[in-house]
């Protein structure tokens, strides 16, 4: 579908636009949107000399929604409690705790889907020789983002501190709770890397 990616841009606008009207923190709200904001603008521009595949663009637009929506609310604020529910029942306590708003949990995970664009983009552009090297690539570009996102959150909450620098912090509680982010975020980025390297059209051999 041609039009697909401008399509997903109006209605990713429509919802930020939506969100913004009175969010539960404007300080939390910005400071989260930032990112979000940046790699939209980077898809948009980039477009005019890479167009990914449908498969990408629903798959970044489904997480960058995701995200604006828990900006919105400030992510530990989400109404989560049936999604909380389903992952009980999964038996992944450890990770997901009962009693914690795990939507920022899912989230990270969900972090994972630009592994998926960054195959496709090394591989269709022959960057690579071999797709299990841009696999390999896009989990340590996602480890790598992770780990520097954890960092930017922890001097933020302490330079702003509050209560804007506790819900941008996110951690509920939990003392392990940036170590479980990036083990998501890594786990994401094999699930969509791996996803993305068998389902890249075999025409493109390299």
């Amino acid at each position: 579908m041609r039009h697909l990616p401008k399509i997903l841009l109006v209605l990713y606008i429509i919802l930020f636009s939506v969100l913004a009207i009175e969010p539960y923190d404007r300080a939390t709200w910005l400071v989260e949107n930032i990112p979000v904001l940046i790699a939209v603008s980077i898809l948009a521009l980039w477009h005019r000399s890479f167009v990914f595949s449908n498969t990408a663009y629903i798959l970044m637009w489904a997480f960058l929604s995701y995200h604006t929506l828990g900006g919105h609310w400030s992510f530990e604020r989400v109404p989560f409690d049936y999604g909380n529910q389903l992952i009980s029942s999964f038996g992944l306590d450890f990770i997901f705790p009962e009693g914690r708003n795990n939507f920022d949990r899912v989230g990270h995970f969900f972090v994972g889907v630009f592994a998926y664009p960054i195959v496709e983009f090394l591989v269709r552009s022959s960057l690579v020789n071999n797709r299990f090297v841009a696999l390999l690539f896009a989990i340590f570009a996602i480890g790598f983002w992770a780990a520097s996102y954890e960092i930017i959150e922890m001097y933020y909450a302490v330079i702003e501190g509050g209560t804007s620098g506790s819900l941008f912090l996110g951690s509920q509680g939990d003392v392990w709770d940036a170590q479980k982010d990036m083990l998501l975020d890594m786990c994401g980025a094999i699930l969509f890397g791996f996803l993305a390297i068998i389902t890249i059209p075999k025409d493109h051999k390299n």
